[in-house]
């Protein structure tokens, strides 16, 4: 396999005096202090000057309320500037636990309580069930207050009621945990993901690589900033390389091209569903396209099916630049270059090492099977969980190797393909049906605007083939004729015998389409 693991950008970028950076702090090095860093909607914007003093004045803030360099600092704000600027102040200082502001108080309170956080940090004004959680765990609560005109993301800190006793100036080093995440816990009890420091810096270097950003890109932020794609695509990997990042308060289709038109972003990252809402919004918005060219977009935390890359590519006049991440990698793990995009793959090796191995036995192997990756950026395993450590890391050609889940192949250019996550292969009476597959073939059709498919629980075959539905405005297509048009394209065991039209598909926090569940999610099946 031709070994295209590194230099896939164009080389725009240059470096800072050859300096590593090894921690948060390291990112923020290095810029012009008069640069912006931060902007948001009607706000002026955050200088990398004033950025480098909020994060000492909150390192010392953090110290004198008694948090110590390894606390945790649970982040729940609204997405925008100071859900930004509060990861990457507070993370110089402490271990930051960011969570959805859209969890209900028995969520916070188990979240709050597995993580084992000292402190909560909220909006000056919220008093709903993150408030209500934190007080009934004894946890101290930190209020981000901002001012009238104050720049994007600046913020004070400040304690309701009296904090702990100061701690000592000493500040997180390369190993210490910068980030703790949740994974989805889709089909079992999340698991807790702490990234180091090294990894969260190994992690922002290489995703600005692969993507050249230089001082004068902007991204355009759409991504929750609770979750590890926006905190380290967007706002890390700009970071490191003194671009600016401008904070929209979330995603909403009817106000992104308006935001385009105020931001003025060289690209965007998104997930394949936010994608599909902007092209379907992006004829009508053609002079903000024209009026503010991008200079790619990128795609990640779900496959993006080859025919929206396309039509992104049209659309935009861009290179569309899907990538392939995950939280216990720091995020991304491959990326397609510049130079070539294919659709259905997610590219090539971009920063940790990735092969393919055996999905029972450890060792790697050639062909289709479990992707694994080693690298700086992936987390050094699960915490308080060996079990879970046990089954996803193994030692191979004298590295350690983290099991992703997903079952792909590399093709003969080094590129990798995915069929789907290990636990969503359809088993159809012994028959492997891949989800990806049997979408982008329903993609195909003219009437299909969205898809995904999934497992229909079924009492003799095991599970049977289903796809969820939502049709391009103005089609009549019927579950029939999309059953028709699959039928003459793919194996009959592969064609779904179950299509639900739907005017909406069901989405995780991150705007996700999630496989696993969605049959009783649509009530097709009794929960268990």
């Amino acid at each position: 396999m031709p070994d295209l693991s590194v230099n896939v950008g164009t080389k725009r970028r240059k470096t800072l005096g050859g300096m590593m950076a090894n921690t948060v702090k390291d990112l923020l090095g290095g810029h012009d202090p008069e640069s912006v860093a931060i902007g948001a909607p009607g706000r002026d914007w955050l200088s990398y000057g004033a950025l480098r003093a909020l994060s000492e004045q909150v390192g010392a803030d953090l110290r004198s309320l008694g948090i110590g360099a390894s606390d945790r600092v649970a982040i729940v704000l609204p997405n925008g500037p100071e859900m930004a600027t509060a990861f990457v102040t507070i993370a110089q200082a402490a271990t930051t636990a960011p969570l959805n502001p859209a969890y209900r108080e028995d969520e916070y309170r188990y979240y709050l309580e597995d993580l084992g956080a000292k402190a909560v940090v909220l909006a000056e004004d919220e008093d709903g069930p993150a408030l209500v959680a934190a007080r009934a765990l004894g946890l101290t609560v930190l209020r981000a207050a901002v001012s009238d005109g104050a720049p994007a993301g600046m913020f004070a800190l400040r304690a309701d009621g009296a904090g702990g006793d100061p701690k000592s100036g000493d500040m997180p080093g390369e190993g210490s945990v910068a980030l703790i995440l949740h994974t989805s816990g889709t089909t079992s009890r999340p698991k807790i993901v702490p990234l180091l420091q090294s990894n969260v810096a190994a992690s922002a270097r290489n995703i600005a690589a692969s993507l050249d950003l230089a001082s004068d890109d902007r991204c355009l932020n759409v991504m929750p900033l609770f979750h590890i794609h926006g905190l380290l695509a967007a706002v890390s990997a700009s970071l490191s390389v003194g671009a600016s990042i401008w904070c929209a308060p979330g995603f909403d289709a009817l106000r992104f091209f308006g935001w385009m038109r105020e931001a003025k972003p060289t690209w965007y990252t998104a997930v394949p569903t936010m994608h599909q809402a902007i092209l379907s919004r992006a004829k009508r918005n053609a002079d903000v396209i024209e009026e503010v060219p991008l200079r790619f977009l990128r795609s990640s935390s779900a496959s993006l099916p080859g025919q929206v890359m396309e039509a992104l590519r049209e659309t935009f006049n861009a290179p569309v630049i899907e990538a392939y991440g995950m939280t216990e990698a720091a995020h991304q793990m491959c990326c397609n270059p510049f130079d070539r995009q294919k659709p259905g793959a997610v590219g090539v090796a971009a920063g940790p090492e990735v092969r393919v191995a055996d999905e029972v036995e450890n060792g790697l192997i050639d062909g289709t099977g479990e992707v694994v990756i080693s690298g700086p950026n992936v987390t050094p395993g699960y915490e308080s969980n060996p079990e879970a450590n046990a089954k996803s890391f193994f030692e191979a050609d004298g590295k350690r190797w983290f099991r992703t889940g997903d079952q792909g192949a590399f093709d003969a250019d080094g590129f990798l393909h995915l069929t789907g996550r290990l636990k969503e292969i359809i088993n159809r009476g012994g028959e492997k049906v891949s989800p990806l597959e049997v979408d982008g073939v329903l993609l195909d059709h003219p009437g299909v605007a969205q898809v995904v498919t999934f497992a229909l629980p079924h009492p003799k075959l095991g599970e049977e083939v289903a796809a969820a539905v939502v049709l391009v405005e103005g089609s009549e297509a019927t579950e029939r004729e999309i059953r028709d048009f699959a039928a003459g394209r793919m194996a009959d065991f592969k064609v779904p015998r179950k299509v639900i039209l739907l005017d909406e598909i069901p989405k995780g926090a991150t705007g996700k389409m999630q496989r696993i569940g969605l049959a009783q999610k649509l009530g097709l099946v009794e929960s268990a």
